[in-house]
């Protein structure tokens, strides 16, 4: 009779939630709803009137009007550069956020404005780390382009050699050709190795040169866009550590005026660079347009990043200009003792500029 008072007095939701717990063969472990599992356990507040002990049954749908309130505050990630993208997880690694202590610490060390502080970052790391690279990297030019009349000399002599021993022998003229290009090949790669001297090693200025000019650019990305916990809080000072048309760092650059001297900076570049020689090989040729078309490429892409990153990559262009004027000087070319070579010049700057007048106005 007790059972049928309750029955009665229960509500029809009530009485169907019995009826299934009933039929269920064998019993559950029954738990309470608090212990649950939820993805924010840390951050959930849950409070009830009716103690409620369902939360084990599979896929049951509740339409009690039960008095609870939940509330939850939404998980944070860990880290949020947690994309499966390989530009997130190179953003999210250890080199990137090396360069982002080491320009905090920089900025806190002098004093300086957000804008002062990444062009005098910019100005050190190129002048401590570049320079000498591209002092060795001519070192290297240098005494390679010494070696060509060694090589055309042996090359006659391999020449006529081969041309002997193809007669007593019987050779065939493509085996001929086959034995040249060997031992041609043997003797330049023993010249290489006694001169130190190895033209692989001029290419070691872009094997550490790009990977800075990489891990800068995604630090202050970082930091203006305020990607990790650390660059949140410095999101405010970026917004206002900037000067003149820029006052705000974490903002692309609206007024284009300094994606569009980015540009013209590495043209510049690219065209003394040209203008050592005259004449030049198709390959030559071909990496040069290449590289054209790349600073012409860097132009619409400064104009969308924000203008701390268009600040770094016009400060580093600024320097690579006049570190590349700077080696051209035959006194610091007699400072760092860069062998001379037939393109050298006593007034280098001068002729410099009577081939850009000659090439491209008159």
């Amino acid at each position: 009779m007790l059972c049928l008072k309750m029955n009665m007095n229960m509500r029809p939701g009530s009485q169907w939630i019995l009826h299934q717990i009933s039929h269920l063969s064998p019993r559950p472990p029954i738990r309470s709803i608090s212990h649950a599992p939820f993805a924010c356990d840390h951050h959930k507040t849950y409070r009830s009137h009716v103690p409620l002990r369902v939360a084990t049954l599979p896929r049951l749908r509740l339409s009690l009007p039960l008095k609870s309130t939940f509330c939850f505050q939404p998980c944070r990630p860990a880290s949020t550069t947690s994309g499966t993208g390989w530009y997130e997880s190179l953003a999210d690694s250890t080199p990137v956020h090396l360069t982002e202590q080491l320009l905090i610490s920089v900025h806190q060390t002098t004093g300086l404005p957000w804008w002062a502080s990444i062009v005098c970052t910019t100005v050190a790391l190129r002048t401590v780390v570049t320079l000498p690279l591209g002092a060795y990297q001519a070192v290297i030019i240098a005494k390679v382009e010494a070696l060509q009349v060694e090589i055309a000399e042996l090359a006659k002599r391999l020449r006529y050699e081969i041309s002997v021993r193809a007669k007593e022998k019987g050779w065939m003229e493509k085996h001929c050709r086959y034995q040249f290009k060997k031992n041609l090949k043997r003797i330049v790669s023993e010249l290489y190795v006694r001169d130190n001297c190895h033209p692989f090693k001029a290419s070691l200025l872009v094997w550490v040169q790009l990977p800075m000019w990489v891990c800068l650019s995604l630090a202050l990305r970082n930091l203006s866009l305020g990607v990790s916990d650390a660059a949140t809080a410095l999101q405010t000072e970026l917004a206002v550590g900037g000067t003149l048309w820029f006052s705000d760092l974490t903002l692309p650059d609206s007024t284009w005026i300094m994606p569009v001297s980015l540009g013209l900076i590495n043209l510049l570049i690219t065209e003394v660079f040209a203008l050592r020689r005259m004449e030049a090989s198709k390959f030559q040729k071909y990496v040069t347009n290449f590289i054209r078309g790349i600073s012409l490429l860097m132009i619409p892409i400064a104009a969308t990043v924000p203008s701390s990153m268009a600040l770094y990559w016009l400060s580093s262009s600024c320097v690579g200009l006049g570190h590349n004027l700077l080696l051209r000087s035959p006194r610091f070319r007699r400072l760092c003792r860069i062998p001379p070579t037939r393109s050298d010049s006593d007034t280098p700057y001068r002729d410099i500029a009577s081939s850009f007048v000659s090439k491209y106005i008159k």
